[in-house]
């Protein structure tokens, strides 16, 4: 019997293990944007750095940030490979941080006490089997499947990662800008820059059933703006229509950034578009894709598909930029009735960029854009909470055809090629800072709830998923 065939065979047997160690995971509440989980943070990060030491890693958190502004520590993990080992030194990325679990009022059950819905309570519930927590597709469980795999080849192979030379970077900050990743990069460079190729496991698949390889993310632009008219509250009666109010005027600004046909109005905004290569188009129209069906998941109909005019439902995620308004805040939100016009109001504004836009470039634009438009009386406080590149990577590389022959191997179904309207800032630092290649190996879905209540990740995709990263390992080890 071959190593792998073992090594699969042993994963089988220890699912009930595997699902016990995510809950657990889970139940640390590793919230990175707010100071008050800073301490569970750490332990999220020392829980993952001990089971890659266990799995036979040299493993140890990263201090980040400064002494006056610390960040989130990364767990850093490396291990050597076998003398005879002969493949690509991978550098596998993921996170161990998620995203605020607000609102708390729309959780079925409290976010950080992970509920297992089996075989028998998924009849009962309707679904599938799963695992719904915050965090527990985005990343946990999608890491979890990689530890698992490391777990599996260490018991049968008695080498960490199979004799595969591999380094780990597992990060504190990505639902919190990464800020403070691009430094330890640079700090790191020499070290990391000796990886060939980078496996991310943050993505989704095409649907249950359908793996999938995404050869490209989009980037971020994330900003705040402020818009401060009185230097306190006024009464609305006693001023209204004799002086601004910030939310009037602010919404009236923030209606201007689309036109007719939905397209982003900040002069420059679609520059540096790359366009849809024609291959590409026709590569996407195969896919099948259901507009209809995929808007059915979050409870719209099929007149709901709207976005920029000229481009397919899949081509605005995959390859066209957007602006969107992520939160909007001013005045008095309590229950009951206060009649003021506030002294200020305030959105969250984000751009989601395509190759080959600069973040820095497109919020420098929107800011000037805001200036212009400031209104009587009226003054802006600009924000620029962070960023991140676009990256598209190469489909015709070794390493990307192993992870397929290993997705193939492991789900009976041979992967598509697709692109992903979400951010992974890491990608493209890690290509303009390292050269180093990614392939994102996901098996999340598109109705898992990310960032939103309720949060899932599905039994049979854990284990796919799984599965996937213990084949990449032998496909690894058979390259020279």
């Amino acid at each position: 019997m071959s190593h792998v065939q073992s090594v699969l065979e042993l994963l089988d047997r220890q699912r009930p293990d595997q699902i016990r160690e995510l809950i657990d995971w889970l139940r640390i509440p590793s919230v990175s944007t707010d100071p008050a989980y800073r301490e569970h943070c750490r332990r999220a990060a020392q829980w993952a750095s001990d089971h890659l030491a266990a799995s036979g890693f040299s493993s140890a958190l990263c201090e980040t940030g400064s002494k006056d502004k610390p960040g989130h520590p990364i767990v850093l993990a490396t291990s050597p490979g076998a003398p005879d080992y002969r493949g690509p030194h991978v550098l596998f990325y993921g996170h161990y941080d998620v995203q605020p679990a607000d609102p708390l009022e729309l959780w079925q059950s409290p976010p950080f006490e992970p509920v297992l819905i089996d075989e028998a309570a998924a009849k009962a519930k309707g679904g599938q089997p799963r695992i719904v927590a915050r965090g527990a597709v985005d990343d946990k469980g999608q890491v979890m499947m990689f530890l698992s795999a490391m777990r599996a080849w260490k018991q049968i192979s008695g080498l960490a990662a199979g004799g595969v030379r591999m380094t780990v970077l597992l990060e504190g900050e990505e639902e919190s800008g990464s800020v403070n990743l691009d430094a330890f990069l640079d700090a790191r460079r020499e070290e990391l820059s000796r990886c060939n190729v980078c496996v991310i496991s943050d993505t989704g698949m095409l649907d249950r059933g359908k793996p999938a390889i995404t050869y490209g993310v989009r980037g971020l632009a994330y900003t705040e703006v402020v818009l401060h008219g009185p230097d306190q509250d006024l009464h609305s009666g006693l001023w209204g229509g004799k002086c601004p109010n910030p939310i009037s005027e602010l919404t009236k600004v923030l209606a201007q950034l689309w036109d007719k046909d939905r397209r982003v109005t900040i002069p420059g905004f679609y520059d540096r578009v790359r366009p849809i290569a024609p291959v590409e188009r026709e590569a996407w129209g195969r896919l099948g894709v259901d507009p209809a069906a995929n808007l059915r998941k979050i409870g719209l109909g099929p007149e709901a598909s709207v976005g920029e005019a000229g481009f397919s439902f899949i081509e605005r995620e995959w390859a066209r930029p957007t602006a969107e308004i992520n939160g909007i805040v001013g005045g008095y939100t309590g229950k009951g009735a206060k009649t003021v016009i506030p002294a200020h109001a305030s959105a969250k504004v984000s751009f989601r960029l395509v190759a080959d836009q600069d973040p820095v470039q497109i919020t420098e634009a929107f800011f000037a854009w805001c200036r212009e438009r400031t209104p009587q009386g009226c003054r802006w406080e600009l924000i620029d909470h962070h960023g991140g590149h676009p990256a598209t990577v190469r489909t015709d590389s070794a390493e990307l055809a192993a992870a397929s022959r290993a997705i193939e191997r492991a789900c009976g179904v041979k992967p598509a090629l697709i692109k992903s309207g979400g951010s992974i800032p890491v990608a493209g630092s890690l290509k303009s800072k390292l050269g180093v290649e990614t392939i994102f190996m996901g098996f999340g879905l598109d109705d898992d709830r990310v960032h939103s209540p309720n949060e899932k990740f599905e039994l049979e995709c854990l284990r796919a998923g799984t599965r996937s990263h213990a084949v990449l390992i032998e496909e690894l080890r058979s390259m020279a």
